[in-house]
């Protein structure tokens, strides 16, 4: 066995397979991979074996297409077969939501050159006959649904890794991994030590017991899963031609032929995690015993909808363990606060999303980015507070709703609240309805009395449309407060601090006492940050940036720190509020003996507020008059107190985050993974208006932003005004532009300051014009569309900065 690689990566599942082979396409051929027992042991060898491009995330949809369109490229370079059968698919819908949600995914499909198509009952009744159409709205029809051969395809990637020059170790088990001081690694294994470069963590079931090798907790948890298998049915086998897929979400059940029967498999309410504990080493090739029982509700109501079934005896039945992410999507990267450590985990669809994964990574690994952004399977985008009692009911829940309507506005109960701040009884008695971000509860609006305590998930205007309109008002015409708790904030410093921060970031480093605002970039030039950098003394600077991007911005951070900078995440060490309004100013005046009148927009000073010592940072996400007031959280609900009974003579009212969601839009400002993603560049969305070209700094991205001054991007982030009738836009609809698909929105939603739909989009750059008519397609219907440069609302920004 070989002693040195570049890359081991520790399991031979699918996705194992698929990172050896990318690695080796992409140029990296001394690469190794270690399986304790056969290729596909684990989950690889009993799943079902189907693949889908639709996924919620127009990302991890594309990912999927290119697994898709991946598979005749392996036959082609390996000459064995994946068993691959296109048959394409039907995904049904038996209600009005689960009708919009198709009409909302069929429309991101079209400018992403999806071909699918929405089809209605006579439609479906031709394509699957044994479908019971009783009830069924409609179905969404993609011709690239399909399955294969789980085996034949794993080791069609493991053959042509090989082909690349990858070396595979079967029956060679993975027992220790140890860093060196270097940043390398020795895997210890039952056939002696590797020293490797990178370790690729791709252990499947084992995903959890790889990691705590390294010391490293995956918030993962194993589920039981069971499909069945019928026994020959002449419906099926006369057919002719293979039977297409079909995803029954109100039954919680996907089919598909098998040979001459049918295969169908359940996510069914009374599902069981498996192995609570630790996956045993010695499980590989068993399955778990049947459970009819479990299952039993989703079989009485597959035999309605699939009355054939009924006829049908069962011949084989398949019952193992899948392994999932909280969110159900899988964990890719490099883990934070690690070296040289990756990880390729948490891939339950792999057949749909392996090649995809497989890609990312090694991308990553050698080129240091992805083409695309990966925020949807980031492994940062958990933080190392999870713990494994959080992971498994957020995983059992995910599991009961993955074929569930996944609606723009929901909110998901388990596991919550789990993190919360000082003030959350006293928002909980005013009436907070919560959401939550990266496990932190946050206030979406406050109902009133009389108001139901929750709001109903819709892909059309929720019942906290009426508060959200109270909250903008409060706002816009007097002066309203919400917590500052949901800021990503980093505190910086070092005497190399201001260097560092010029080199890392694109924008100007502001001077003492000052606030500037900049974009982060990659060296590709995307953006990877979009922060608030207050200048608090000649070493010392605080960042402000998204709450849920902590782990992935410190992993940049410490990817790139020198010795004599400190970064430290103080997201937590640190709260308060925001005012904001045109008696703002009165409000904070009334609370201190300090000179709030000279404060200029873009200040920032400590203060004592009440008996508080406090930060204070002039300026507004509102696009209004405001100040951020942060504090130890010690001091938060003092601070609150004051704050709430000054603000009382002048009609003070909390806003949650469907307000600020909505107040943003009166200025057209863009938000974190919405206008400003790794998908996006600083020309293309405006974000360049912040760079700071003639610093002499040759700060990360500065070639590529240079490149598109003198080249500017054929996409430009633009603002409608939308004539919606009861939904607005989310994001990802089309924009059509004289009878063509030409862009699609970055998001948007209703202004009830401008009593308007709004809708940010990124169109070709040569049809920008004010006054542009377009239609935006939203939920299957194009709405008339007005392209506006410049907002109605306080234009010259008159009252944010005077």
């Amino acid at each position: 066995m070989k002693t040195t690689t570049r890359v081991v990566v520790i399991g031979g599942g699918v996705v194992g397979c698929s990172v050896l082979y990318h690695l080796t396409k992409l140029g990296w051929s001394d690469v190794m991979l270690l399986e304790r027992s056969e290729l596909t042991s684990g989950s690889t060898w009993h799943a079902a074996g189907g693949f889908h491009t639709l996924n919620g995330d127009t990302n991890m949809a594309a990912l999927q297409g290119y697994t898709i369109h991946l598979y005749k490229e392996l036959e082609e370079i390996t000459g064995m077969s994946c068993g691959l059968h296109h048959v394409g698919g039907l995904t049904l819908a038996d209600n009005s939501d689960r009708f919009d949600m198709l009409l909302a995914e069929r429309a991101k499909h079209r400018y992403m050159g999806l071909e699918t198509e929405v089809v209605g009952p006579e439609e479906i009744a031709r394509i699957a006959p044994i479908v019971n159409l009783d009830g069924i709205r409609g179905a969404l029809y993609d011709p690239l649904d399909g399955h294969l051969d789980p085996s034949g395809t794993t080791h069609a990637y493991a053959r042509a890794a090989r082909m690349g020059g990858a070396t595979i170790e079967t029956h060679c088990m993975v027992k220790q991994t140890n860093q060196r001081p270097d940043g390398t690694w020795d895997v210890v294994t039952d056939k002696g030590t590797v020293h490797a470069e990178h370790v690729v963590n791709a252990g499947g079931l084992w995903a959890r017991e790889v990691g705590a090798m390294a010391g490293v907790n995956f918030p993962l948890h194993p589920m039981e899963h069971q499909y069945l298998v019928t026994d020959d049915l002449p419906e099926i086998y006369e057919r002719g031609t293979e039977h297409p897929h079909v995803i029954d979400p109100g039954g919680e059940s996907y089919l598909r032929q098998e040979g001459r029967g049918l295969c169908i498999g359940f996510y069914e309410q009374p599902c069981r995690p498996w192995a609570v504990d630790g996956t045993p080493w010695d499980f590989g090739h068993e399955l778990l015993p049947d459970d009819f029982d479990k299952i039993g509700d989703s079989i009485e109501f597959a035999y309605k909808r699939f009355p054939i079934l009924e006829r049908a005896g069962v011949k084989t039945v398949i019952h193992g363990p899948f392994t999932f992410a909280p969110d159900g999507n899988p964990m890719v990267g490099p883990v934070p606060g690690m070296r040289n450590y990756w990880s390729a985990c948490g891939v339950m669809a792999g057949f749909s999303q392996g090649g995809g994964v497989g890609l990312t990574l090694a991308q990553w690994m050698i080129e240091g980015e992805a083409e695309r952004d990966v925020s949807a399977l980031d492994v940062a985008r958990f933080g190392d507070w999870i713990t494994p009692g959080y992971t498994r009911p957020k995983v059992i829940e995910n599991y009961r709703t993955r074929f569930s309507v996944s609606y723009p506005n929901e909110e998901l109960p388990a596991a919550r609240p789990n993190r919360t701040t000082p003030i959350y009884d006293i928002f909980d008695n005013m009436g907070a309805v919560w959401g939550q971000q990266y496990g932190l509860e946050v206030v979406n609006y406050f109902a009133t009395e009389g108001e139901p305590r929750y709001e109903t998930p819709s892909f059309r205007r929720s019942n906290a449309f009426d508060a959200t309109a109270r909250e903008v008002k409060s706002v816009r015409e007097g002066v309203g407060i919400n917590e500052v708790h949901n800021f990503g904030k980093y505190m910086v410093t070092g005497a190399g601090a201001r260097g560092w921060l010029d080199w890392i970031m694109a924008g100007r480093i502001p001077k003492q006492g000052r606030v500037s605002l900049t974009p982060m970039l990659a060296p590709s030039g995307r953006l990877i940050g979009d922060f608030t950098i207050s200048c608090l003394g000649p070493e010392r600077f605080q960042l402000t940036a998204s709450y849920g991007a902590q782990a992935y911005h410190m992993r940049w951070f410490q990817q790139h720190q020198e010795a004599d900078v400190t970064v430290e995440n103080i997201s937590d060490k640190l709260t308060g509020f925001q005012i904001a309004g045109p008696r703002a100013r009165e409000v904070l005046a009334a609370c201190t003996r300090d000179d709030v009148a000279s404060m200029r927009f873009m200040d920032v000073r400590e203060m004592t507020v009440g008996m508080s010592t406090v930060r204070v940072q002039r300026l507004s996400y509102t696009g209004d008059l405001g100040y951020e007031i942060y504090c130890d959280p010690m001091d938060q609900r003092q601070l609150w107190n004051v704050l709430w009974d000054a603000g009382k003579p002048h009609g003070m009212r909390p806003f949650g985050m469907r307000a600020m969601m909505s107040l943003r839009l009166d200025r057209f400002f863009g938000a974190w993974l919405r206008e400003f993603s790794p998908d996006y560049t600083a020309a293309e969305t405006g974000l360049d208006r912040l760079i700071d070209f003639s610093k002499d700094v040759d700060f990360i991205g500065k070639p590529a932003a240079i490149e598109e001054q003198k080249t500017p991007p054929k996409r430009q982030l633009v603002a409608f005004f939308v004539e919606a009738e009861d939904a607005d836009v989310q994001a990802y609809e089309p924009v059509w532009i004289d009878g063509k698909v030409e862009g699609f929105c970055t998001s948007g939603g209703y202004s009830h300051h401008l009593g308007q739909s709004v809708a940010l989009a990124l169109i070709p750059r040569g049809r920008v014009v004010d006054g542009l008519e377009a239609e935006i397609e939203i939920l299957g219907k194009r709405c008339p569309a007005r392209l506006v440069t410049q907002s109605p609302f306080d234009p010259e920004g008159v009252r944010m900065r005077g």
